[in-house]
């Protein structure tokens, strides 16, 4: 997949093309049915495909009060952009000059003359432009205009009423069932970040654990104890993973993120690594004893072994 950073990134004479805006945050099961039909559009016309999206949710500028957070960072969805199969991502930064861009200026500059759009799929709630002003009748109105076809795709509703969204996700997300939220997003949540120095608490009580800076990327689930996995370079490691201030020990920072490798003791440190969530094994417990978080520590492993299997 090729990435366009910003309109001027994008090089002359890129299209004709089959089109879809949005966030994208996530790259969820919704997202992914989009681009499925985009894609095949294009098959049938001999077009390129390109996702338009946003380095930030333009609520992070203009009510960032309201802003949620993101299930993704940029890195991470570009990544995931690119296993749908879509041949380009134009990520445009979301700032007051693009806020203020009218909404068929924003049509022409970036759907007509930079990517010569001529298919364009949208939600149906899709808005555009300066405070939000375009919609999908104007959209069509302006494809008659400069010659590109819109087709408004349904949302996907795989469990009866509630469609597919990034706020249905984060729900999921912050009660801990990951699993639910793999199902929903077509892939696990992940966490990435740089391995640090923490305590050394897991490796005295034998459960030596990587752990995250606190400025990862990927939402954190909620705390407790998952089976998952984790990827240092390309390398993937079966582990138990804590989510959690550790209530047992003073002084932990709030949604510390620490992975246990199975039965392995690698040095991590300074490495960038993946952290997948697959399911979760229980919510975080203050123990009275040190005896009795080992033994837990011990059930955890061999869960997670089990799960992992």
């Amino acid at each position: 997949m090729k990435t366009f950073k910003g309109i001027d990134g994008v090089p002359a004479g890129f299209g004709p093309s089959a089109v879809t805006i949005g966030k994208f945050d996530g790259v969820h099961q919704g997202h992914r049915a989009l681009i499925e039909r985009i894609r095949a559009i294009a098959d049938e016309r001999g077009l390129v495909t390109a996702a338009v999206t946003f380095d930030r949710n333009p609520l992070a500028l203009l009510a960032p009060d309201k802003c949620p957070e993101p299930l993704v960072s940029n890195r991470q969805k570009l990544e995931l952009l690119a296993t749908t199969g879509v041949d380009a991502t134009l990520l445009l930064p979301f700032d007051r000059a693009l806020a203020s861009v009218p909404a068929t200026e924003f049509v022409e500059r970036v759907l007509v003359h930079a990517l010569d759009a001529k298919v364009v799929l949208v939600g149906k709630d899709f808005r555009y432009g300066a405070k939000g002003a375009g919609d999908v009748d104007l959209l069509i109105e302006l494809g008659r205009t400069y010659g590109f076809e819109v087709e408004v795709v349904d949302d996907v509703r795989p469990e009866g009423e509630r469609r597919v969204s990034s706020t249905w996700i984060r729900e999921i997300l912050a009660e801990g069932d990951v699993r639910h939220a793999t199902a929903l997003l077509g892939h696990t949540p992940t966490v990435s970040g740089i391995v640090v120095h923490g305590a050394k608490r897991g490796r005295e009580l034998g459960f030596p654990t990587a752990n995250l800076t606190p400025e990862s990327e990927g939402l954190v689930p909620a705390d407790g104890v998952y089976a998952g996995w984790l990827t240092d370079a390309g390398t993937r490691y079966p582990a138990a993973i804590s989510v959690g201030d550790n209530p047992t020990f003073e002084g932990v920072a709030p949604k510390q993120v620490e992975a246990y490798v199975l039965d392995r003791d690698l040095d991590l440190y300074d490495h960038v690594v993946d952290v997948e969530f697959v399911e979760r094994i229980r919510g975080m417990v203050a123990f009275t004893s040190i005896p009795d978080l080992i033994e837990t520590m011990r059930g955890d492993v061999e869960r997670a072994k089990q799960i992992l299997a």
